[in-house]
């Protein structure tokens, strides 16, 4: 049980995605999170305003699935095989972290001072929402899909879009925590 409920090897992790990966390739399938986003918009009606949503959603059915399988394996990961104990934060990423006023997680996956309850009581953590969620889908759109769908997928299908798109993510991700996130906090 040990095995399960403490973090992984990268390599194993690595492994395990390359292989889901190779299976996708072979059966002709692509994986990506927001085009799930674009599927329940076509399946709530959004096809009849918007060109965009107006597509085959059912030839995508399957990536809904995941989305589902998803969320319960991250739902039962968390709550059922998880083991907060092994979580190593470099103590330099707790100091800095602390001095923008965002807690340890203290055996907890996540730091309440962003995920916890009380962000929606403050009007100004809700507009920061707001804002990121809106940032998020216009970037996903723009970029033409997310993080997970450029990096896992693209990348392994050796797309230099995708290319493109990852190193954008991770200089915008650099920016946003060395220049950003202290101004917001």
């Amino acid at each position: 049980m040990e095995f399960i409920t403490h973090t992984w090897h990268w390599s194993i992790s690595g492994f395990i995605i390359g292989m889901v990966m190779l299976t996708l390739i072979y059966f002709g399938r692509t994986f990506g999170m927001s085009t799930n986003l674009r599927s329940i918009c076509s399946i709530l009606g959004a096809g009849k305003r918007v060109s965009f949503f107006d597509w085959d959603w059912k030839a995508q059915r399957w990536n809904l699935i995941v989305v589902a399988g998803a969320m319960i394996g991250g739902y039962v990961a968390t709550h059922f095989l998880s083991d907060v104990s092994n979580i190593g934060i470099n103590s330099v990423t707790v100091g800095k972290l602390q001095n923008i006023g965002i807690d340890a997680p203290n055996g907890k996956l996540l730091p309440d001072t962003i995920f916890g309850s009380d962000v929606f009581y403050s009007p100004k953590k809700i507009l920061f929402l707001i804002i990121g969620g809106i940032l998020i889908g216009f970037g996903s759109r723009y970029a033409g899909g997310c993080t997970s769908g450029h990096a896992i997928t693209g990348l392994s299908n050796f797309q230099l879009p995708s290319l493109k798109a990852v190193i954008g993510f991770f200089i915008g991700g650099l920016i946003m925590v060395n220049l950003i996130f202290p101004l917001i906090f």
